[in-house]
């Protein structure tokens, strides 16, 4: 079963969905939501990864409201910022109230080109702004077919985490998320996700010692649903979800929040 040390984290990327009138929208249907069934917020962490359009909107409606639900950003610029157009820095989100910021997204990875050093220096600059980078790995499907694919994520964790002391590794989180069952329909199995979430805490252990492996929260992402997300939260290494278009629909993404109260099937 999963540490109950380390609270489990369900975080909703919209990715690039919804203005900022139905941010306020949804972000209301999924507070009632939870707030209807009781939800204990210090039992699973709920955050919700708006585009950079509408956190601003976000902030008002959780402050406002004085909402549990956390709220980040999907990407931080590499610049402190200056003359870098189109670029949002770590204090402009900081500013807003961020408290997680998405970086090396496989989607950011092969649309924009990012390296894995890329990825490095934005997780330090979300950290340094005082907010939790959620640091995204994963292979693709003929990675995975060749049987390399925990040597290759492993990888991409030691790269995105060079330079980090071992106290900041264990506030981090890292999001395992196959790039092959993104949006596809397919989902690795709890095994699947469970052989990978232990390779990377493993490799956590093995370069920053015991405290950082043990406080890491490690994140399954990939076609996760209400109707499935309970097997794979049984996993011993698996601590959370990255959940991409069913954070879109406040009653399902709810239920992935309240996965304790499904059955493993």
């Amino acid at each position: 079963m999963p540490n109950t040390n380390r609270t489990p984290l369900m975080a909703g990327n919209w990715k690039s969905n919804l203005n900022h009138q139905e941010a306020v929208v949804l972000v209301q249907k999924l507070a009632w939501t939870l707030d209807d069934k009781k939800h204990d917020y210090s039992r699973v962490e709920v955050v919700v990864l708006p585009p950079f359009t509408d956190i601003r909107s976000v902030q008002t409606l959780v402050d406002g409201d004085r909402l549990q639900i956390r709220y980040g950003a999907q990407d931080v610029s590499e610049h402190d910022g200056g003359a870098y157009t189109g670029e949002i820095s770590a204090a402009m989100l900081a500013k807003l109230g961020c408290s997680y910021v998405v970086v090396g997204h496989s989607e950011r990875r092969e649309h924009h080109g990012e390296t894995d050093d890329l990825v490095n220096t934005k997780a330090h600059k979300a950290l340094e702004g005082g907010m939790t980078p959620i640091v995204c790995v994963g292979e693709r499907l003929e990675i995975r077919q060749s049987g390399d694919h925990a040597t290759h994520t492993c990888h991409q964790v030691e790269g995105a985490l060079d330079g980090f002391t071992p106290e900041q590794v264990a506030g981090l989180v890292i999001a395992y998320e196959p790039i092959w069952a993104i949006g596809t329909g397919e989902v690795a199995t709890p095994d699947d996700a469970q052989e990978v979430c232990e390779a990377i805490r493993e490799h956590c252990r093995t370069t920053h010692g015991d405290a950082a492996a043990d406080g890491v929260r490690i994140l399954y992402g990939g076609s996760v649903k209400a109707a499935n997300v309970a097997g794979i939260m049984s996993e011993a290494d698996v601590d959370g979800c990255l959940v991409g278009g069913s954070s879109l629909q406040a009653d399902e993404f709810g239920g992935i929040c309240r996965y304790y109260d499904m059955p493993v099937l």
